[in-house]
């Protein structure tokens, strides 16, 4: 009989999942899996609602990334109104852009410095006691204050926008439906009531510093821990092959770097990926299916996008780019610690395209929306924090949603995040008699990488204690670990 180690759930991530490591007689790793153990209902219950209500309903999928389904939802609607992204008004489409970056900087300054830094900055068998943002406070007391301020100040840029920090709105099919007055606009210029967009801009270069200076120090671990082959997907200019998060094409890689989806408008995108099942989640697995099941699975996120990218539209990440992009000596990156090196230059290209926008007068403006030819299907596709988001709705003459499919970031990164999972439980698990509260948080930091945003992904919500069990070859419990 194999022994089988349960952590459930896992702990800093936003949402519900469970990790199971089976293991023979001799205590040697046979399986391990990743589960997401919550049903996924919102695709079906949104049907029969106006399709001008999607906006507004599916970013109740979260609490930390709803912008971004807020946004890929409007994208689509857009389109059932008869518009491109392209064909809403300068100050509409400058307005959407200006929330998208505000939610991504507030998005990875939380990860980062909430729920990342405890893995960087204290070692494995620290207790959890201080493995967390409160000990990470306490120890390193400015770090900690800058992370709050920039988590902040994006979440400034969205109330501004939307109205509120969470669950705002400010999408509508063909546009927006508020403008932004020079008031509003100046209050994250002169830094007078908090700090401004400036200072953002030289707290996200302080804070690269320190991953260089942090990477170089512990390059080894950052070039072993969890690195695996993998394709990697994400949005590109239509023009220019740069990182692209709000409207682009999709290109995927594979782990060489070989183009393996080229460049694809979002309305094709069906045609190019497929999804698989596992009776042991209720998390998809998306892949391309011309590459099929095993070989066409992708990453998603900071590290795919910097990987898929051929450059960096601002000047002081694009610099930041060369110096990541170094560190491999240009290669296809597959090791799953650079992710918050990557979300990082991501940081700072938010904040310098965010004081672009902020500097520029077109999102005073009052052309706010336009209409099209009413169609009867819209397709969505934006980068969320996460990765690569896709909404795609079909609407009756009733003008109701009969159909709605959500690929979300996550779930993009199911079979990475597994593949992290048996990376940590084959080289720090197999063949150990017991299991250490170090071997269990290794687990974790592999999914952390990720980011993930499991109520995205399946919709649960709750707190996060910590539960692994161990037993032996004749099912007997051996040992327990228990967080609360």
């Amino acid at each position: 009989m194999s022994q089988k180690i349960v952590i459930d759930p896992v702990t800093r991530v936003e949402g519900h999942g469970k990790v199971t490591i089976h293991l023979d007689e001799n205590n040697k790793v046979k399986d391990s899996f990743f589960h997401i153990v919550e049903f996924r209902g919102f695709e079906k219950f949104i049907q029969g609602h106006p399709y001008w209500e999607a906006p507004v309903m599916v970013q109740r999928l979260c609490g930390i990334c709803p912008v971004s389904h807020h946004l890929a939802a409007a994208k689509a609607i857009d389109q059932i109104v008869g518009l491109e992204p392209e064909d809403l008004s300068i100050t509409a489409q400058k307005i959407r852009k200006l929330l998208h970056y505000g939610q991504i900087f507030q998005s990875h300054a939380l990860h980062f410095f909430y729920l990342a830094s405890p893995d960087l900055l204290f070692s494995a068998d620290v207790s959890p006691d201080k493995r967390n943002v409160v000990g990470v406070a306490m120890e390193y007391p400015e770090l900690a204050k800058k992370g709050i301020l920039m988590r902040k100040f994006g979440q400034e840029i969205i109330k501004m926008v939307a109205g509120k920090r969470i669950h705002g709105i400010s999408a509508t099919p063909g546009g927006v439906h508020k403008k932004i007055s020079a008031q509003e606009r100046d209050y994250f210029l002169n830094g007078k009531e908090i700090p401004s967009i400036d200072a953002m801009i030289e707290w996200s270069k302080e804070i690269l510093e320190f991953i260089k200076v942090y990477h170089s120090k512990n390059e080894d671990w950052f070039n072993q821990f969890a690195t695996f082959p993998s394709g990697h997907l994400g949005l590109v200019n239509k023009k220019t092959g740069d990182l692209e998060l709000y409207d682009g094409y999709l290109r995927a890689i594979d782990d060489s770097g070989n183009i393996t989806l080229n460049d694809i408008p979002s309305d094709a995108y069906q045609n190019h990926f497929y999804e698989g099942v596992e009776k042991w989640s209720y998390l998809k697995f998306p892949y391309l299916r011309h590459l099929g099941r095993e070989k066409g699975w992708n990453r998603v996120g900071p590290l795919a996008r910097m990987n898929v990218c051929e450059g960096i539209s601002t000047p002081l990440a694009a610099f930041e780019r060369l110096s990541f992009l170094n560190a491999t000596r240009g290669k296809t990156n597959n090791a799953s610690m650079y992710s918050h090196w990557a979300r990082l230059i991501e940081l700072l290209h938010c904040a310098e395209l965010m004081k672009d926008l902020l500097e520029d007068d077109d999102i005073l403006g009052n052309d706010l929306v336009r209409r099209g030819n009413r169609r009867s299907e819209g397709i969505g596709i934006i980068e969320a924090p996460r990765g690569t988001l896709i909404h795609h709705y079909q609407v009756d003459e009733k003008d109701r949603i009969t159909r709605c499919n959500l690929i979300v970031s996550t779930t993009h990164n199911n079979e990475a995040m597994n593949q992290a999972v048996r990376w940590v439980a084959n080289k720090v698990i197999d063949g150990e008699p017991k299991v250490s509260e170090a071997m269990l948080n290794q687990v974790e930091v592999a999914i952390r990488a990720y980011d993930p945003c499991l109520s995205c992904a399946t919709h649960a919500m709750g707190q996060m204690p910590l539960e692994i069990s161990l037993y032996d070859h004749l099912g007997n419990l051996t040992d327990v670990k228990r967080r609360t």
